[in-house]
């Protein structure tokens, strides 16, 4: 007799492209229901702790990552979230301002923004600069998504990630997270974009064990291979 195992996947949905990543999750499920048999995949909207206490994992879309803490803040969402955080069974993903509101420490940041503290990085919100420098980039992910040598990333007024944090440090100009959890697992790079207006180097996707986040948005891509990995890679792996 075949076992299925309920999963409930959520998107935070408090602002942002919170209804394109239900969209991608919802068609990489149905495109692999041979190879998810064994599963049920429920996709829902996240908006109150009751919907979050729900959910087995959590996509952080894009957006305006201080409208989003404001509105966790105001709605009294912003302590589940940070419980939810520091789940050691729970899988994350955050992409652009969900890489920004996962981080540990934001550069520039706005007066009174929160961070969940889930991943030890330092971000620079909007290092792409302003809308009109918004670019589409294929790029080559086949070192941690197999045959995945040309996916379409897109950023929108990105961040970067400037540093992977050993300790949290003492500039009082950077936003910290208020968060006293403390990923176990280590930082590890996944992909930097290089020679992006010159000879350089800018860290655009990392995971830290079953939190992963990306500068640039998957789910306006055309393409739902990013989904399909996380899946794979996160959700299932955390829901065994």
């Amino acid at each position: 007799m075949t076992v299925t195992r309920n999963i409930v996947i959520g998107v935070l949905s408090l602002q942002g492209a919170f209804l394109e990543h239900s969209i991608y999750l919802k068609k990489a499920i149905a495109n692999n229901e041979n190879k998810y048999l064994n599963y049920s995949f429920e996709v829902i909207e996240v908006r109150t702790k009751d919907q979050l206490e729900k959910c087995d994992s959590l996509v952080i879309p894009g957006g305006e990552s201080s409208a989003m803490s404001y509105i966790a803040e105001r709605t009294e969402l912003l302590p589940s979230l940070y419980k939810f955080v520091a789940d050691e069974s729970k899988s994350i993903w955050g992409t652009c301002a969900g890489l920004i509101f996962l981080s540990k420490e934001i550069i520039n940041g706005l007066e009174n923004q929160r961070c969940l503290g889930g991943l030890d990085i330092q971000v620079n919100r909007n290092a792409f600069g302003r809308q009109i420098d918004s670019f589409e980039k294929k790029l080559d992910f086949s070192e941690f998504i197999p045959d995945c040598k040309d996916f379409p990333t897109v950023f929108i007024r990105a961040p970067v990630v400037t540093k992977i944090l050993n300790e949290t440090t003492d500039d009082k100009q950077l936003i910290k997270s208020e968060n006293n959890y403390q990923n176990p697992a280590p930082v590890e790079v996944l992909y930097k974009l290089h020679n992006y207006h010159g000879d350089n180097e800018l860290i655009v996707a990392v995971r830290q064990g079953r939190i992963l986040g990306t500068s640039f948005h998957p789910e306006l891509s055309d393409d739902y291979r990013f989904h399909q990995w996380f899946i794979d890679e996160f959700v299932l792996k955390t829901c065994k």
